[in-house]
């Protein structure tokens, strides 16, 4: 299982939120590229980002800055944040993005997703994010009455890599990942799930490599990083060995 970091980038920084309000950040670095060189040096094989403006104004923000990220470091980087039409896409990935998550545009537009997958085969991950198990999309700010399962169900054969899972409750929270959902949710499909939210210690990561028979194939972590609670070379080393 993958263990891979975060940054989340507001206002050309890096930051973590709390439960996702935008009002409630802790400032990491004024410069993101380096935090990406740090967690490459630490041994991170893939690299997360968020465009944490984009996802607000439904736009690419930081480009500028992401691009400058993607060419500090050799390995795959996965973007979400902003990514609402084919021209935008196209534009990341000619950027040299590997992975694009599509979150938002998957429950107003599942024909989009459909259409980028079959273009950019392997290339697409599906964002779903949730509050006490219902979705939430518009940079977190909108609530639909729909589960995840319900969501990702409809894009069964569609060619997404990957579903990534965030329990909004605990993002930047360090309580704890949701085990429980995220079994539920990667138990429901045949798509993979990456688990994201919650992660404050190795013994979480341990949690969540209990799930890896359910179709778990990864873990997004940040701000347990930046507080020093979680050492990235440990947790990779520990998701190898496949205990804690």
């Amino acid at each position: 299982m993958i263990v891979i970091p975060a940054i989340d980038i507001k206002d050309g920084r890096c930051v973590r939120l709390r439960q996702g309000r935008m009002s409630e950040e802790t400032v990491f670095s004024d410069v993101p590229e380096e935090m990406a060189v740090r967690w490459f040096e630490c041994g991170a094989e893939r690299l997360h980002l968020v465009d944490l403006d984009g996802a607000v104004q439904g736009r690419p923000v930081n480009k500028e800055i992401i691009r400058r990220i993607v060419r500090s470091i050799p390995i795959p980087v996965q973007l979400g944040g902003g990514v609402r039409d084919m021209s935008i896409l196209e534009a990341y990935l000619d950027l040299g993005l590997n992975y694009l998550i599509l979150g938002t545009v998957a429950h107003k537009d599942p024909g989009f997703v459909m259409e980028a997958c079959q273009r950019f085969p392997g290339q697409i991950i599906l964002g779903i994010d949730a509050r006490e198990g219902r979705v939430a999309v518009e940079g977190w700010r909108e609530e639909l009455s729909l589960s995840p399962a319900e969501l990702a169900i409809r894009f069964e054969g569609s060619g997404v890599s990957a579903i990534i899972y965030t329990d909004i409750q605990r993002d930047g929270m360090r309580t704890g990942p949701n085990v429980e959902g995220t079994r539920a949710l990667a138990r429901s499909i045949r798509i993979p799930v990456i688990a994201s939210g919650g992660i404050s210690g190795i013994s979480d990561v341990s949690d969540i490599l209990t799930l890896s028979g359910d179709g778990v194939i990864g873990m997004i972590t940040g701000r347990a990083l930046y507080d020093g609670s979680l050492d990235l070379a440990e947790a990779i080393r520990v998701s190898k060995d496949g205990s804690g």
